[in-house]
């Protein structure tokens, strides 16, 4: 399949699951209802599908979207098919800011949460951008973000470990699984920026990634900013793996699946599968909300967990093969 004809389909598939996401829920529908619905937005099938279901569902396809690029982004990097924001710490940035928020009593306003966790993933990626101007070696960034992912994770745990509140906890938590319930428009408008600047950044980082595929020293003749675009594509991974994390909690491993779903179609050109991987990530949060919202569950699955049960496979079978490819 070729690149155009891999977006096109993909493109299709989301097209799909959007109107499957705000056609099914909780709630069944008549046909009577969804036209009353279509013809009268104000009424309440209307209030259903346009002010609780569709902003759900375009928070996902946004989220998704980061989060498969960032993903596409840092493999490309790193050149390690195990990398992603994640891995980096940048998700455990802004799950620690939002858990520092949530129990410091701001969990009244949404704003301060989000902004809390926009800040906390900016922060873990500064962390990353100065590691990548010193460290040169992929392995030894990627090294550096499992430490400070693990350093996040611990200090969030601290957190619950200190904090006096039941109900603080229980929000910590919940954050924590990720969601993009009870979102609205405003809630979307205030990710998007962010992940706008951070597009941009991948954007024009774009251009190294296929150099630094032929190494450093290569990549050192080209003639290219290598440090100016380095230091962009990780500062753009993070602005969109923080927008995302303040828009719907931690979701992990999207950021590795996706790009690995459309690679092969791509040759493994790491430009060529940015929006690709885009696509596949928004694609995979979106039916893994609509998973989530009609499993016949008394409880309503976490999105955090349906994209868990389905990414931790894959990643361990990336991981497999890497082990193969190193032995041999």
């Amino acid at each position: 399949m070729s690149r155009a004809s891999l977006i096109l389909a993909l493109a299709a598939v989301l097209a799909v699951a959007l109107l499957l996401g705000v056609a099914l829920g909780e709630v069944p529908l008549s046909a009577h209802q969804y036209a009353q619905a279509f013809g009268r937005p104000g009424s309440p099938p209307g209030e259903i599908l346009w002010a609780l279901r569709a902003p759900r569902v375009v928070a996902a396809a946004i989220v998704g979207a980061a989060l498969g690029l960032s993903g596409a982004v840092m493999q490309g990097l790193l050149r390690n098919p195990l990398a992603e924001p994640g891995v980096l710490g940048v998700s455990a940035g802004g799950g620690l800011g939002a858990a520092l928020a949530i129990a410091a009593g701001l969990a009244v306003s949404p704003e301060a949460v989000e902004a809390a966790a926009l800040a906390g993933a900016l922060l873990a990626g500064l962390a990353v951008a100065v590691a990548a101007a010193r460290f040169r070696e992929p392995e030894a960034l990627i090294l550096f973000g499992v430490a400070l992912s693990a350093f996040g994770g611990a200090l969030t745990a601290l957190v619950f470990n200190l904090s006096p509140s039941p109900v603080s906890n229980t929000e910590i938590l919940s954050w924590l699984m990720g969601s993009t319930a009870n979102r609205d428009w405003a809630d979307i408008l205030r990710a998007v920026v962010p992940m706008i600047v951070g597009l941009g950044l991948c954007l024009y980082a774009a251009r190294a990634l296929l150099v630094m595929t032929l190494g450093e020293e290569t990549a050192a003749l080209s003639g290219l900013p290598m440090e100016r675009l380095r230091a962009a594509a990780v500062a753009g991974a993070a602005l969109l793996t923080g927008a995302a994390v303040a828009l719907a909690g931690v979701i992990g491993f999207v950021g590795l699946a996706a790009p690995h779903l459309v690679r092969g179609a791509v040759r493994g050109d790491p430009e060529r599968v940015l929006l690709p991987s885009a696509l596949a990530g928004a694609v995979l949060v979106v039916l893994a909300d609509l998973i989530g919202r009609i499993a016949p569950t008394e409880v309503e699955l976490k999105l955090g967990v349906v994209t868990a049960l389905f990414g931790a496979p894959i990643f361990a079978l990336v991981a497999w093969r890497a082990a193969r490819s190193w032995s041999a």
